[in-house]
């Protein structure tokens, strides 16, 4: 038998020959790793104001990110379709992209709505309701938040006032959400299915008052890939301004894979002690653990200390200010592809 095969080799060679070579170049275009039920989510807030570089984006850069958008082999997906895969676990294509704009300024309307119009690419508007209600300068009107919502574009809930949330109650929370609730039911006909956290900011309290209001998921300003083993109600967004919108790093943004973990401690991002004992456990299915980085926002420098094979803690010598803080740790990956889990943190005044 084994004599016949070999016998019989050189005329199949011909005929295996395409199939091989099908084989090879699946191989060698693979994706360098499975993306699974994840996406990497970008958030934008200006567009051409330039006064305002914290929150605004340049014209020229954002025409850059555009380009590379529709021509660097990505998928970009409504935000809700990218929440309905997270829900069910759905793979989505590697290098898939949500696109997010918070506040409703004018300058969406008048910049950024044309050229992504014109790109064909879906976005999702997070409307605060009382600054369009009161008309506010610089900010959209209801008419033309229903003009984008007619044309496609997603209008997503951003509460009402804009407000510091993760330092109110319950109740106060609760009323604001309702509040703007009943008022895109008067402009829209209806209530939005997602939630952005003014600020990014929330505690574990908002995510619970966020969760009970019946949204189907809520996004903060950590950056990170979304991935369906997250929770949905404390989504990350990679944001973008005129500082960290260099075409360089939104390149490496947008090819950036999940870095799941689990364990997170504290377990909730509104602090008491001050530094947070801060830790995580990796999951199984990273490897190479021993080039994770992790780095603290105003730190001078974080130590990562390794306990058994997958738990990591990081150590902050000094206490962070009051305000807003960031912890962000990456893992490379390969083809200079970056894993991303970051989180942010809330510090009281004294």
């Amino acid at each position: 038998m084994t004599n016949a095969l070999l016998r019989a080799l050189p005329g199949w060679l011909p005929r295996l020959a395409p199939c091989l070579a099908t084989a090879l170049a699946g191989l060698m275009t693979a994706a360098p790793a499975a993306a699974g039920a994840a996406a990497v989510i970008v958030m934008y807030h200006r567009f051409g104001e330039d006064n305002i570089p914290a929150t605004n984006i340049r014209i020229d850069q954002f025409e850059a990110h555009l380009e590379e958008l529709a021509t660097g082999g990505y998928t970009v997906r409504p935000v809700p379709d990218i929440i309905a895969a997270l829900r069910a676990g759905e793979a989505l294509p590697d290098k898939t992209v949500g696109i997010t704009i918070d506040d409703a300024y004018a300058s969406v309307y008048a910049e950024a709505w044309p050229r992504l119009r014109a790109a064909g690419l879906p976005f999702t508007l997070f409307v605060s309701t009382d600054p369009v209600d009161h008309g506010g300068r610089g900010y959209m009107t209801w008419d033309q938040v229903r003009e984008m919502a007619t044309a496609g574009v997603t209008i997503g809930h951003h509460g009402a006032a804009h407000a510091h949330m993760a330092y109110a109650d319950a109740g106060t929370n609760a009323a604001d959400i309702a509040g703007a609730s009943r008022r895109f039911e008067d402009e829209l006909g209806s209530v939005p299915g997602l939630f952005a956290y003014p600020f990014g900011e929330y505690s574990r309290a908002l995510r619970d008052v966020v969760a009970a209001a019946g949204f189907t998921a809520a996004f903060g300003q950590h950056s990170g890939v979304a991935h369906d083993a997250e929770d949905r109600f404390a989504l990350p967004r990679f944001a973008l301004n005129e500082r960290w919108g260099a075409f360089d790093r939104f390149k490496m943004v947008v090819n950036t894979l999940p870095l799941p973990v689990t364990d997170i401690t504290p377990s909730d991002p509104l602090l008491g002690p001050n530094p947070p004992p801060f830790g995580f456990t990796a999951s199984e299915e990273l490897d190479n653990l021993d080039r994770l980085n992790c780095f603290a926002s105003g730190q001078p420098a974080s130590v990562i200390e390794r306990l058994g094979a997958r738990r990591f803690e990081v150590r902050i010598d000094a206490p962070f200010p009051p305000g807003r803080a960031r912890i962000n740790c990456t893992l490379p990956a390969p083809e200079g592809r970056y894993r991303w889990f970051g989180i942010q943190f809330l510090i009281p005044e004294p």
